[in-house]
């Protein structure tokens, strides 16, 4: 538990966080730093650019099995229900707007890398094995929720405006073609495509400068975070709450289908951490593009200053814990 926690200290004091750290208190403080929007926005698309990519040279330096077929199909689907069971908790405890509900919705069936780094680790020092291709599933288990949360807040416009009757086809058209969806999974195939050898070609620019635009990214999103804070009610109670009780829900679906898959406990495990942890990277990217109305202060807040911290301390211990009492 101490070596745990000093994981959550060295996350949480990371370069990234305390970045959306300084943008938040520069907002509050009502400071006049800012991000121009045309930079915000191509910062959201290198992340989206070099996300995908990596993730498809995973997939291809991983090799197609059997197992791990299985897997990624379990953490797709998985991707697409849990954004469903968000999206419905919220509306009966909340009461969100249609966009701001879809996008919390996505960054809950998402996930966050940071968080599957440090449970890899303290996996690790358990003396527990995982297998390779999580790494790749986690990629994997990246777009779904978005699609999912795109479905969801263009469901929810088409059935309460004027819209009603329009087709599902042209809906899967506006969510499957949307800008962040297909520069996700275009770079995810390209990935793919060209494996080692891409990432030998353009690695200087979508490995090495990554976590310092990611930097400049979560300035951005704590600029944006704090400033839509002032001008809403912020956080309530159940949202709060939520932000506690989802994981949970999400990683009991985690641990059962990795039991059910036959993995070993590593790797359960580390699916269970991929299923309840909260995007702060990814989505907020995608979001910022394809859903620019949600309230930005509501989703990276609960994803990041109170799902993140959570599953840092008390959730990875208690997710191995469960695959440990399940599988071993």
């Amino acid at each position: 538990m101490a070596e745990t926690l000093n994981i959550a200290i060295a996350n949480l004091a990371s370069p990234m966080v305390l970045f959306f750290a300084l943008g938040f208190l520069a907002a509050l403080a009502r400071s006049e730093l800012s991000v121009p929007e045309a930079v915000g926005k191509g910062l959201a698309l290198y992340l989206m650019l070099a996300i995908g990519f990596k993730g498809g040279v995973s997939v291809a330096e991983a090799g197609l099995s059997m197992a791990l077929l299985s897997t990624a199909l379990a953490g797709i689907i998985l991707g697409f229900i849990i954004p469903v069971i968000a999206h419905t908790l919220l509306r009966m405890t909340t009461g969100l707007d249609d966009a701001t509900r879809a996008a919390v919705a996505a960054h809950y069936g998402s996930i966050s890398v940071v968080t599957f780094v440090a449970a890899t680790e303290v996996v690790t020092s358990m003396g527990l094995v995982f297998d390779g291709y999580m790494v790749a599933v986690m990629a994997l288990m990246e777009t779904p929720a978005i699609i999912a949360g795109l479905l969801l807040a263009r469901g929810a416009v088409t059935s309460t405006g004027p819209e009603t009757e329009t087709p599902w086809g042209n809906l899967a058209r506006e969510v499957f073609l949307n800008g962040s969806v297909v520069l996700l999974l275009g770079a995810f195939i390209i990935g793919i495509m060209t494996g080692t050898k891409g990432m030998e070609a353009i690695g200087p620019f979508v490995d090495a400068p990554f976590k310092g635009i990611l930097c400049l990214f979560l300035l951005d999103m704590g600029l944006l975070a704090a400033r839509r804070l002032r001008e809403s009610a912020g956080l309530t109670l159940p949202l709060a709450a939520f932000g506690i009780y989802m994981p949970l829900i999400a990683a009991v679906l985690g641990v059962t289908a990795g039991s059910l898959l036959g993995l070993d406990v590593g790797s359960v495990a580390l699916l269970t951490v991929l299923c309840a942890s909260a995007s702060y990277i990814a989505v907020p990217a995608a979001m910022r593009m394809a859903l620019p109305e949600a309230n930005a202060a509501i989703y990276l807040t609960l994803s990041m200053a109170i799902t993140f911290p959570f599953n840092l301390v008390i959730g990875i211990p208690l997710y191995i814990s469960a695959a440990q009492l399940l599988v071993g």
